[in-house]
């Protein structure tokens, strides 16, 4: 999955460049930086990959989603309907802008769907906070329509389907800003790094400040140029933006190897009875960083789990109980609800976090494991770890039966 799998002189080429001027900065320094300006030439690539009018590199893919939210318009009181399938990134971004998060359901995309967005509107609902989880992408053409009837903001977290699309449009570009993360888990990475897109110039500019303390890149002499509005530091490194370039040129030649391998799993295990797999909104715009099983309940897929970790098997996860992308993990978000005088006065006539109840989530996820794709991956390995899988399912749901 990871573009680390494939590091070698490409980065290491791409940051001796920034070494040699001694220019860690991504702004200002002209002279010394001697024309090197790889955060540029970062947030270049991506609009090559993704089509987007405008790209802007900072220093996470939290920090992403937390400048698209700031720079569309969310904010104090506003009402966020969000996934409690995603990395726990998606909610903090809501709370820290001032927002409220809502929790919706999802469906077999593992993304938010559109009735679950729709059944979750109230009055106050300002935006949609909407998570393409696992390599793919949520089912656009009817979110869409519920987005525009009650005209609401959209703003995309992408984190997960760097380079998915659907229907020839990337993740990320279907709102009014998306975001993405180049962390060291994702098909591509900078170490640490986010680039949050928008097809919107006035929505770039607030990105481009907001993410510099407010400042307006106006003028020469920094510190000094106007600054139109408040901001936080969510600058990006040159030497994480030349890591970020290189993986991101890879990136191409990634989804081209993941979705062959994932095609070769997905034909060994659909002759075996109890895997289904999660649905793929548009299957031609696929990353393929995931392959996601569904298997009949929970208990099949408990024990399945239980199957991999007694046989070997590695490299899945098992959202429901062993990973920190679900809402039953995270203790800490329930526990805010009484945590201060403002979330007791303000979220908790809102949103009862300690009593959520989301059935087909729970249903879903309960029954959902993922294996990551590796590109570096031979044929061999592929039919090896089908056949694995295949096994220990086998073993799981007749032992359940």
């Amino acid at each position: 999955m990871a573009g680390t799998e494939l590091f070698g002189a490409e980065e290491r080429r791409e940051v001796q460049d920034v070494l040699e001027t001694g220019m860690l900065f991504r702004y200002n320094h002209d002279v010394q930086r001697k024309g090197i300006w790889k955060a540029r030439e970062f947030e270049e690539e991506i609009k090559k990959i993704t089509g987007a009018k405008y790209a802007h590199a900072v220093c996470n893919g939290s920090a992403a989603i937390a400048t698209a939210l700031a720079a569309s318009g969310i904010g104090a009181g506003d009402e966020v309907i969000v996934s409690p399938f995603t990395f726990i990134a998606s909610i903090e971004a809501v709370l820290f802008v001032g927002a409220i998060p809502v929790f919706a359901e999802i469906d077999e995309t593992l993304c938010l769907s559109a009735e679950g967005i729709e059944k979750a509107i109230t009055k106050n609902t300002k935006a949609v906070c909407l998570v393409h989880m696992c390599g793919g992408m949520a089912d656009m053409d009817p979110i869409m329509r519920v987005i525009n009837d009650y005209n609401l903001i959209l703003v995309e977290d992408a984190g997960q389907a760097f380079s998915a699309s659907y229907k020839g449009t990337a993740t990320g570009l279907f709102g009014t800003a998306g975001s993405y993360s180049f962390d060291f888990f994702k098909i591509a990475t900078a170490g640490e790094g986010g680039i949050v897109v928008t097809n919107d110039e006035q929505v770039y500019r607030l990105i481009d400040t907001y993410s510099d303390h407010g400042h307006s890149h106006v003028g020469a002499k920094r510190g000094m140029e106007p600054h139109p509005i408040l901001g936080f530091n969510y600058r990006i490194s040159e030497l994480h933006a030349a890591v970020g370039l290189a993986q991101s040129r890879k990136v191409p030649q990634i989804r081209e190897t993941n979705r062959r391998h994932k095609k070769q799993l997905m034909e060994i295990l659909s002759a075996i009875d109890g895997i289904t797999f999660a649905r793929t909104a548009d299957p031609d715009g696929d990353s393929a960083t995931f392959l996601n099983i569904l298997l009949p309940d929970k208990e099949s897929a408990k024990r399945t789990v239980e199957q991999f970790n007694e046989t070997g098997v590695t490299g899945f996860d098992y959202w429901y109980t062993n990973m920190y992308h679900f809402i039953n993990q995270w203790d800490h978000l329930k526990n805010l609800q009484t945590a201060s005088k403002l979330a007791v006065e303000v979220l908790a006539p809102r949103q009862d976090y300690q009593n959520i109840y989301l059935p087909k989530a729970q249903d879903i996820v309960g029954r959902l494991i993922s294996f990551s794709v590796r590109c570096t991956w031979s044929g061999d390995d592929v039919t090896m770890l089908g056949d694995q899988i295949a096994a220990c399912v086998k073993s799981s749901v007749a032992e359940t039966v």
